[in-house]
């Protein structure tokens, strides 16, 4: 939690000290008109990004399609968005790289993969991703908790070859005696 508080206070850092050495380089009347420009340019690719965005999710839900890229680019418009008016040079380029569909989709990629599906697993224990444990009992035996060892922890216990059949209909046929039928009514 602490690392994500430091880089949230490192970025208006960085963004003022760049600002600074910007405007030694071409003067200050000069760097806070580049730094609005950028904010406008930022703002009117937003727009026209999100308004694209949002017809490619209404496309999909009239399609019966779940649209998953299209919210998490939705959510990046969202931040770029915030960025882009947030003044400062180094705010207003990751908010246009998160406007540029060609640097928002390995950008997507990454977020999926490194956090949405780790924390989906996370919560769900694997079910949300299809990633399930099937081998037994991950974490020894049934009521035991994480850690617990023992036989049966983790897979087949001792003597156990830990493959799974499957048992043909007539398997479950039963033969029962003529005084067994006669017993439950069975003519």
């Amino acid at each position: 939690m602490l690392r994500y508080l430091g880089l949230l206070l490192l970025i208006p850092l960085l963004d003022s000290l760049f600002l600074v050495f910007v405007a030694t380089q071409i003067g200050a009347p000069l760097t806070v008109l580049l730094v609005v420009l950028t904010a406008l340019l930022g703002l009117l690719l937003v727009r026209a990004e999100s308004r694209h965005t949002i017809g490619k999710i209404q496309r999909k839900l009239a399609a019966g399609e779940l649209p998953t890229d299209e919210l998490l680019d939705g959510a990046f418009l969202l931040v770029a968005g915030a960025l882009t008016i947030t003044p400062g040079l180094v705010t207003d380029v990751i908010g246009i790289l998160l406007v540029v569909p060609f640097t928002r989709a390995p950008i997507r990629w990454a977020v999926r993969e490194k956090v949405i599906v780790p924390y989906m697993d996370k919560k769900s224990g694997g079910f949300a991703t299809g990633n399930v444990y099937i081998g037994g009992f991950p974490f020894g035996q049934a009521g035991q908790g994480p850690g617990a060892g023992g036989p049966g922890a983790g897979g087949p216990g001792p003597g156990q070859s830990g493959d799974a059949y499957d048992l043909d209909d007539d398997a479950y046929d039963i033969d029962f005696d003529d005084d067994s039928d006669r017993r439950r009514g069975v003519e």
